[in-house]
């Protein structure tokens, strides 16, 4: 591990680099995805409503083709990556934290015959190991709320970003007004102080240069997404035990 990162990079790395961790949430989710789902019936399957979310993400971006080079941040197993890369036939290089999430992302990647256009690199969104002006577009789902200096990743982000290029991202958001307190046992669980908003957000990649496109509140899927979990968990509790 590396001990330069943050302590709450350190955290969320050690969480999911975890074999319970992980043999649950490859399990609950199908293997492929592990951020919310959008769902169209309240019954239907975490992988299917996750799927959903990527395929939506992926309308909004205005210039993808074969000839984009895309930075999937905190890409997990890699589900976006490989729906990108087979829609769009783009290169993705997947940037994340856990090891053992990227051992099964790019088994996955050997499997489905896509290592030629998909790489998967360890490490930290705090500090992107890549030159500046490498990407086309830089794609996140639920992962930057792991940092405790967002604004350092925007400001990474902006870096690696192609003067035009396009940031796509999710992230679970607190709300303007969330009473004082109310989130602090996820605060500290997940090693952070605070969560993102939507002002944040806006603000911080407005001072950065940035022109907002497009915001899609997803929030009433959360819920749901949370309950589908806890059944799922109870319906596997053999396997995820």
């Amino acid at each position: 591990m590396n001990t330069s990162y943050s302590e709450a990079v350190k955290i969320a790395q050690n969480y999911y680099d975890g074999l319970e961790t992980d043999q649950l949430y490859a399990a609950v989710w199908g293997g492929e995805h592990i951020h919310y789902g959008i769902y169209n019936q309240p019954n239907e399957p975490i992988h299917d409503a996750s799927q959903r979310t990527v395929e939506r993400i992926a309308q909004t971006l205005e210039n993808i083709n074969q000839n984009s080079r895309v930075m999937d941040l905190g890409a997990g197993y890699g589900g976006a990556a490989r729906y990108l890369a087979k829609a769009y036939g783009c290169q993705v290089c997947c940037l994340n934290l856990s090891e053992r999430q990227n051992q099964r992302n790019r088994q996955l990647n050997q499997e489905q015959i896509l290592e030629q256009l998909i790489e998967v690199t360890q490490g930290s969104f705090e500090d992107i190991p890549y030159p500046d002006n490498s990407f086309d577009i830089v794609w996140s789902q639920d992962a930057i709320l792991h940092s405790s200096d967002r604004t350092q990743v925007l400001k990474e982000i902006k870096r690696v970003l192609k003067s035009g290029g396009e940031l796509v991202f999710t992230d679970p958001m607190q709300s303007e007004t969330c009473p004082p307190g109310l989130l602090q046992p996820a605060f500290e669980r997940l090693g952070i102080s605070d969560m993102g908003s939507y002002h944040f957000y806006s603000k911080t990649l407005k001072n950065l240069g940035f022109e907002e496109l497009n915001f899609i509140d997803i929030s009433k899927n959360v819920p749901i997404h949370y309950r589908r979990f806890g059944e799922e968990v109870r319906k596997r509790y053999q396997e995820v035990v």
